[in-house]
C-alpha cells in the first residue's frame, strides 16, 4: 500500500524487506543465535542472516522444523553457515542446557536475537510453575541473555566488534494489564487475560532492554541491546485465535506485513551499520519509535530487572 512506502530518516520503511535492509553487508565474520526460527520472521532473519554470510543458530522447540528450515536454507544457499539446536524457553532447565552446550561448543556469539514467543494462548503454566506467555516471551530470553552475555562480552573484547542483542518485542505492550506488570499476580489464573498478559510480556521485553543497556553501558562493554516493534504480521501466532487466525488467512496479504518485511526490522537493527553504537532504543519499520510512557519507566524497568533474577534463580 502507498500509505507504507514512505521512507523514514534511516532510509527505510514499513515495505523495506530484510534483505533490502542488510544489502551489501558482509557478516561473513559473525556469529548469531535467533531463537524461535522454525518459522515466520525467525526463519526469515535466519535466511537472511545466512544470506549475507553470518553464521546462524538456530534454536528451536521442534527440531525437525528447525531442520527444515536449515535445508531449505541451504537449498538456496549452498554455502551457509547454519546449525540447529534445542531450546524449549518455557522451561530453565532446557535454557541452562542450551546455554552450557553453547559456549562449550567454542562458538563466538556476536548477535542474540530474541525472537521467539507464544501469543494469546490459554492460561497454562510453564515447566517451571510460572503463567506461560511470561515464562516463554520473558523468562526464557532474560535467562538466555543472561547466561551468555559473558561469551558476548569475551567475543566483542577478542574481535574489537560490537556485539548486539535484540529483543523482538510488539505493540501489544499497549494493552498490558493496568499496572504494566503483574509482579503479585503473574500466576492468578481468576483475573487471567490471554491478550493482557501477552502485553505484559511483550511490556517486559522492551522493560528489560531499558535496564539491560543502561548495565552494559555503566559496565563499559562493547554491546547494545534494543527492542522493536515488527509490526502485525501474517504468521502462525495468530493460531491460538481461530476467528483471527481466518481473518489473517484471507485478507493478511491486503492489511498485514508479509515475513519478508516483517523480518526487517530486526535484520536493521541486527546488521546495519546505521546502528553501531545506539543502544537502549525502541524500533519500527526500520527507525527509531516510541513506546508506551509506562514501558519507559526506568524504575519499573529495575523492579521487573531483580524479580526476573529472583525467578530464574
Amino acid at each position: 500500500m502507498w500509505l507504507f512506502k514512505k521512507n523514514g530518516p534511516s532510509g527505510f520503511s514499513y515495505s523495506s524487506t530484510a534483505e533490502e535492509v542488510t544489502h551489501g553487508i558482509d557478516g561473513s565474520d559473525l556469529t548469531a543465535i535467533v531463537t524461535g526460527a522454525s518459522s515466520g520472521i525467525g526463519a526469515e532473519t535466519s535466511r537472511v542472516l545466512a544470506l549475507r554470510g553470518v553464521h546462524v543458530i538456530i534454536a528451536v522447540r521442534n527440531m525437525t522444523a528447525g531442520k527444515d528450515v536449515k535445508e531449505a536454507i541451504l537449498k538456496e544457499i549452498p554455502a551457509a553457515k547454519v546449525d540447529v539446536m534445542e531450546l524449549d524457553l518455557s522451561s530453565f532447565d532446557s535454557v541452562k542446557k542450551f546455554a552450557a552446550d553453547f559456549i562449550s561448543s567454542g562458538h563466538s556469539l556476536n548477535i542474540l536475537i530474541n525472537n521467539a514467543g507464544v501469543m494469546a494462548i490459554p492460561f497454562m503454566l510453564s515447566k517451571d510453575n510460572i503463567e506461560l506467555q511470561f515464562a516463554t516471551n520473558h523468562l526464557g530470553h532474560f535467562l538466555l541473555t543472561n547466561l551468555l552475555l559473558e561469551k558476548m562480552k569475551e567475543t566483542a573484547c577478542e574481535t574489537n566488534r560490537e556485539g548486539r542483542i535484540v529483543n523482538v518485542a510488539s505493540d501489544a505492550h499497549y494493552v498490558t494489564y493496568s499496572e504494566g506488570i503483574r509482579f503479585d499476580k503473574i500466576n492468578d489464573q481468576e483475573s487471567y487475560s490471554k491478550f493482557s498478559a501477552y502485553g505484559q510480556s511483550k511490556m517486559a521485553n522492551i522493560l528489560s532492554t531499558y535496564e539491560l543497556a543502561k548495565r552494559l553501558k555503566e559496565d563499559g562493554v562493547e554491546i547494545t541491546a534494543n527492542s522493536l516493534n515488527p509490526g502485525a504480521i501474517s504468521s502462525n501466532l495468530f493460531r491460538h485465535m481461530t476467528i483471527v487466525n481466518g481473518l489473517v488467512s484471507t485478507i493478511g496479504k491486503l492489511l498485514l506485513k508479509n515475513v519478508q518485511q516483517g523480518a526487517s526490522t530486526t535484520c536493521y537493527i541486527a546488521l546495519n551499520p546505521q546502528v553501531k553504537g545506539v543502544s537502549g532504543e525502541y524500533f519500527q519499520d526500520n527507525n527509531l519509535a516510541t513506546p508506551s510512557k509506562k514501558a519507559r519507566d526506568m524504575d519499573l524497568a529495575k523492579k521487573l530487572w531483580d524479580f526476573s533474577m529472583d525467578l530464574v534463580k
